[in-house]
């Protein structure tokens, strides 16, 4: 790269942590003219800020290192961190106002629900209460009563009488002596 291309980068656009800063360089607008002794000044100061970068990584790439050490001789792995990260934000979440509120509301919400409904039962129970003591329902049923009388098999003292004799397009059963079947004819 040119050194002019380095230009101060203004305090209004610095960029936000694991922002790339040289991204946000050529954002800054028109490069103004720079004097020679500015140039190697702050061509001095950005091999410095370079070599600050490449210590801090290392030093941190370091830290990482001895923390990921650290937390093997303790025996902490991913996973037992992962639970306990998500047990801390739970009991975080539970504890939170926002929670508690939203938790009473949804309980209120809950309970006059169940009264609704337990008043809705009580009602249909009352209506269908109602509607069966009408006349016309009353009416209804002992003709359906009739019906299911008429419709049902009379109980007869004789063994041999049969369901089907009694009704009037069906053929006559033949008896068949004990101990023999019949075979009922193939169909084709």
């Amino acid at each position: 790269m040119e050194e002019s291309e380095h230009g101060t980068q203004g305090q209004d656009s610095i960029p936000e942590v694991g922002e790339d800063a040289v991204a946000t360089v050529g954002q800054t607008g028109p490069i103004p003219a720079l004097s020679e002794e500015e140039k190697e000044e702050l061509h001095n100061e950005l091999v410095k800020v370079e070599e600050e970068i490449q210590t801090l990584s290392q030093v941190l790439a370091s830290k990482e290192k001895q923390v990921a050490e650290i937390k093997r001789k303790l025996g902490i792995t991913p996973l037992n961190e992962l639970k306990q990260n998500l047990s801390k934000g739970w009991q975080e979440v539970t504890t939170s106002t926002a929670y508690k509120r939203t938790s009473e509301t949804l309980s209120q919400a809950g309970q006059k629900a169940s009264a609704a409904f337990s008043s809705v039962g009580s009602a249909i129970t009352r209506k269908l209460e109602d509607v069966r003591n009408t006349p016309t329902f009353k009416s209804f049923e002992e003709k359906v009563d009739t019906l299911k009388t008429k419709m049902s098999p009379t109980t007869s003292t004789s063994e041999h009488e049969d369901v089907p004799n009694s009704l009037p397009n069906a053929e006559p059963m033949v008896e068949q002596p004990e101990g023999t079947t019949v075979q009922s004819p193939e169909l084709h």
